[in-house]
């Protein structure tokens, strides 16, 4: 029956309908959002569920039902199906469904009119999408991953797709600048880190050349991009998967699109010679994770083990690179790197950050951040210089470089490793599998920056015109450690899983460039007390 609440306020629906062999009490509260039913006799432990209206895939009329493990017509074909996300473990999310029968053809269109027009408040939701598929990444399984596992989804949930199969290197990249890019709600990636990184290019790069913006121009206010980028994880490598939604799954990635999550993302930048290089959104890394890749690149005939070899082979290498890091030290911030704030869901760190984006925006504040405080410099020999925009977790580090990272905090955490022992670099790397604090060594050094130059001592010994940046701009150095073993010239950078060979980078963060279909990792991720 139906229930109005009077003045304004949307009725409320209470009926009693058959599920399975009993009656149950099912309610749809307007005002909340929420589908319920009850077992007016309850005999097990569950049996009173509900599912947010903000979680329902669908809902669909049901004329068939299955006898005998044959479909048959209905003799009375009066129910109606709601298919909804079920959490599962380890952040995995499942499409369920629950059938309800209605005693007349009445009262179950009621009910499926009452719940489709709840499903069209829901604004968030795209209803087009433009898909590109990577057929060769990972183990070249993403075409059939998309379509028996995420377009049946696409499909339940009224999505229509465009869909794109790369055929070369730079396609989903190159295409995003032809394509009518605004028509679409969305631009999804089924492949690896690398996919990813190919269509965020390419969207980034559309974005700023609409808008007049010189991406080569270090200093210039980079627009944000407001088209949500969903990632379908079909990858060797899925880090972004795992720091914004909790499992590289392709079933949870497709319902976190469906049901419109919006996770904004900074993304850096990176220039030598006012000349633009790349962007990265996890790992930009020098010396030890430069060196793995590189070395891991000529070695792909080996497939995923190619990391674990050339991981191995360059620590016992264990090479060292000199040079200058100067950063700007991010100020005000609400975290540090070695508290125990994890970015999670709701982040109320990434939220003050957008309320003061937001701010700037309005305003128009675009302060010079170089002349009004000073950058610090470390000048020695390292292991390693990493520079992470998110906590870079995945399976076998389930912390991360940096645990306490945030998504979209408009900072980036700089971790020096100095020249120290091959044993003392271990225990350094082993901190990554366990709940120790790895940045509690004398020869480790983590900062939260803004910005921060790199400058290789080859470069500088090389180039006599390379300014002194300290003479300028910065007030503190950083004394260097004793070194020892053997040194080689210069290292590769590690950016996002490519290669970028610069001995001189300057890189600058962009608060909540653009936008994902994720939601943050949830706490609790195993809700059965709540959902049935």
């Amino acid at each position: 029956m139906e229930e109005p609440v009077g003045g304004r306020r949307r009725p409320r629906l209470v009926s009693s309908l058959a599920l399975g062999q009993r009656a149950w009490e099912v309610t749809l509260e307007w005002e909340r959002g929420l589908l319920s039913w009850r077992d007016p006799q309850p005999r097990r432990r569950g049996g009173n569920c509900f599912v947010p209206a903000s979680e329902i895939i669908a809902v669909e009329e049901t004329d068939k039902k299955c006898t005998s493990g044959k479909w048959e017509k209905m003799a009375k074909p009066h129910a109606f199906t709601v298919y909804y996300v079920k959490r599962a473990q380890k952040h995995r999310w499942r499409c369920r469904e629950v059938t309800f029968w209605c005693i007349d053809e009445q009262l179950c269109n009621q009910w499926i009119q009452a719940l489709k027009e709840l499903l069209e408040l829901q604004k968030s939701r795209p209803k087009q999408l433009l898909v590109y598929i990577n057929p060769y990444g990972g183990k070249r399984q993403g075409k059939r991953i998309y379509e028996q596992k995420v377009a049946p989804l696409f499909s339940l949930a009224s999505i229509s797709t465009d869909v794109v199969i790369t055929e070369h290197a730079n396609h989903a990249k190159d295409n995003l600048f032809e394509v009518n890019v605004y028509k679409y709600d969305g631009i999804v990636c089924v492949g690896g880190d690398g996919m990813f990184s190919e269509v965020m290019h390419g969207l980034i790069g559309r974005i700023q050349k609409d808008s007049g913006i010189d991406q080569n121009n270090p200093k210039a206010p980079l627009v944000q991009n407001n088209i949500r980028i969903g990632i379908i994880p079909a990858g060797s490598t899925d880090c972004i998967c795992y720091a914004t939604v909790g499992v590289a799954d392709p079933v949870t990635s497709a319902l976190h699109i469906i049901l419109g999550d919006s996770q904004p993302l900074d993304v850096s930048s990176i220039h030598h010679n006012n000349a633009f290089l790349k962007y990265t959104v996890s790992l930009l890394g020098y010396g030890f994770y430069g060196d793995i890749l590189k070395d891991s690149e000529k070695k792909r005939w080996m497939g995923t083990i190619r990391y674990d070899f050339s991981g191995f082979k360059t620590f016992l290498s264990h090479h060292y690179y000199e040079g200058t890091v100067s950063f700007l030290p991010a100020k005000p911030t609400l975290g540090s790197p070695r508290d125990k704030n994890r970015c999670r869901t709701g982040c109320y760190i990434c939220s003050h950050s957008k309320q003061q984006l937001e701010e700037q925006q309005n305003y128009g504040s675009e302060h010079n951040e170089d002349e009004e405080e000073d950058w610090k410099v470390i000048k020695g020999k390292f292991l390693a210089i990493n520079a992470v925009n998110m906590s870079c977790a995945c399976p076998r580090s389930p912390k991360g470089l940096s645990p306490a990272a945030h998504l979209a905090d408009g900072s980036i955490d700089l971790i020096i490793v100095r020249k120290c022992s091959r044993f003392s670099f271990l225990r350094y790397l082993v901190r990554h599998t366990n709940q120790d604090d790895q940045f509690d060594f004398t020869f480790v050094e983590v900062y939260r920056v803004k910005k921060f130059q790199f400058t290789s001592k080859h470069l500088e010994d090389n180039d006599s015109d390379v300014k002194d940046i300290g003479k300028r701009h910065f007030s503190q150095f950083c004394s260097d450690h004793p070194t020892c073993c053997c040194t080689l010239s210069n290292s590769i950078w590690n950016c996002d899983g490519e290669t970028l060979d610069s001995l001189a980078v300057e890189v600058r963060v962009h608060c909540q460039l653009i936008k994902l279909f994720a939601r943050g990792i949830e706490e609790n991720s195993n809700d059965e007390a709540i959902y049935c």
